[in-house]
């Protein structure tokens, strides 16, 4: 088969390691936006420009003789780009615009959810305008809410009170930019807890959960500072993790089926792909903070890297509506993420800093994300750039290998030291033990 993948981050490095690993032996493309050269060591043909351009990649799919293309990021989805590889009779991993807009359009996953009658939403209103906001931001009270732009604005859309927004004037005057924007927001009650992300296969009409991953949104160490696109994650070996119950990970699979049968039915088109839900469990259970119509990054290096499973094998599954949970398989293993960035980021980002990996001793366990190989020299592009990714049978062996290996990365680079280990963990399970007021088996 010949094979495209879309996007050229650490996810799509990810996504082409696994199709290499495959017995089927598929060939592979990529169109991306910059010299990955994690990628390139897969590729038969490696196109770099704008992955947004339909028409252009709708060509190379016709020159290279593509027979199923795997969409990365989610900007060609909301442009529709499924739908024009689709009417190629091009197989595709990734839903058609209609049912990305799931992650495209917040108020639509929100009022989705009400329509069909499925729990799990906080306290929200849609606006277009500035009537009524001062109103509702005084109802949730001080620091008591979230405001979210509805369109995809790169994951610096949301700001939180508290956190980004320090008083009503704050909120009020990021409110009036988005008015003045003529973009549609959502204002949401602030919820605490702790996020986890569940991301599941899915047919059209079967879904078949991965192993639960938490990210780390924070830049610096302690969950301080600005949000990131995710600084790292973690995996446990029984695919949970220490401070979830059964009930909230049955509650989170739950939403997931029932808001593709929502989506199936207001559509009218099946979802073929990646269904990820970003939510959080809170004193008053599982809530929903919002969806993703494609692997998530870093989530994609832990839950790709234990599959025991075929993943082309898998892929062929989902599109013929074929999927089972006796034939998708993942290894008891637990897997820490962490994420080199540049110096700055996420607001000041060095760019275009020479990096070095030669002494790396695990190249096989480094995914390259905003990096451009030039002249065999690699440089950090200005965003995330090198993602480690530690696998061994508990989580603080596979934190202590990601540590010892990023670390022997070189460059104007940081990352968070402290994504899988103990305290962290400990800290999080006594947050939630608080919350609920009960005992956990740790």
């Amino acid at each position: 088969m010949n094979i495209l993948i879309v996007g050229s981050g650490a996810r799509e490095h990810a996504i082409a390691r696994a199709l290499h690993a495959s017995s089927e032996h598929p060939t592979l493309f990529c169109c991306g936006t910059s010299n990955n050269p994690g990628i390139q060591q897969y590729t038969e043909q490696y196109w770099v420009g704008n992955i947004c351009s339909i028409e252009e990649l709708v060509t190379l799919t016709k020159d290279w003789r593509i027979d199923m293309a795997i969409i990365g990021p989610e900007a060609p989805l909301d442009k529709g780009l499924a739908d024009a590889l689709l009417e190629r009779n091009i197989a595709v991993i990734g839903p058609r615009q209609k049912l990305a807009r799931i992650e495209t359009s917040k108020s639509f996953a929100r009022t989705l959810m009400d329509k069909y009658q499925i729990p799990g939403s906080p306290d929200y209103r849609v606006f277009n305008q500035l009537f009524g906001v001062k109103e509702y931001l005084q109802e949730l009270g001080e620091m008591g809410y979230v405001i979210k732009a509805d369109g995809l604005m790169s994951g610096k859309g949301v700001k939180v009170a508290g956190d980004h927004l320090h008083s009503l004037q704050d909120a009020l005057q990021y409110c009036e930019e988005l008015s003045d924007a003529n973009q549609i927001f959502v204002i949401e009650e602030k919820l605490i807890g702790q996020e986890f992300s569940l991301l599941c296969f899915c047919d059209g009409e079967h879904l078949i959960p991965m192993p639960i991953v938490q990210d780390h949104k924070r830049a610096f160490i302690n969950d301080e500072g600005p949000n990131t696109g995710g600084m790292g994650s973690y995996s446990d070996t029984d695919h949970r993790l220490p401070f979830l119950t059964d009930a909230d990970i049955q509650t989170a699979l739950d939403m997931n089926e029932a808001v593709i049968k929502a989506l199936t039915i207001e559509t009218g088109q099946k979802y073929v792909g990646i269904l990820y839900g970003s939510f959080i469990a809170t004193k008053n259970g599982v809530k929903l903070i919002e969806y993703n119509a494609r692997f998530g990054d870093p989530e994609a290096m832990n839950v790709l890297a234990i599959l025991e499973s075929d993943f082309l094998a898998v892929c062929k599954m989902m599109i013929a509506g074929t999927l089972s949970s006796e034939q998708v398989c993942f290894a008891n293993l637990a897997t820490v993420c962490k994420y080199a960035v540049p110096q700055g980021y996420p607001d000041k980002p060095v760019k275009n800093a020479l990096i070095d990996i030669s002494q790396v001793l695990h190249p096989e366990r480094i995914y390259f994300a905003a990096v451009d190989e030039r002249y065999g020299k690699l440089y950090a592009t200005g965003s995330r750039a090198i993602a480690v990714l530690g696998v061994a049978s508990n989580i603080f062996e596979a934190e202590q290998f990601a540590e010892e290996e990023i670390n022997r990365i070189t460059g104007p680079l940081f990352h968070r030291k402290d994504i899988g280990t103990r305290e962290l963990i400990d800290q999080r399970i006594r947050q939630m033990i608080l919350l609920r007021k009960v005992e956990y088996e740790i």
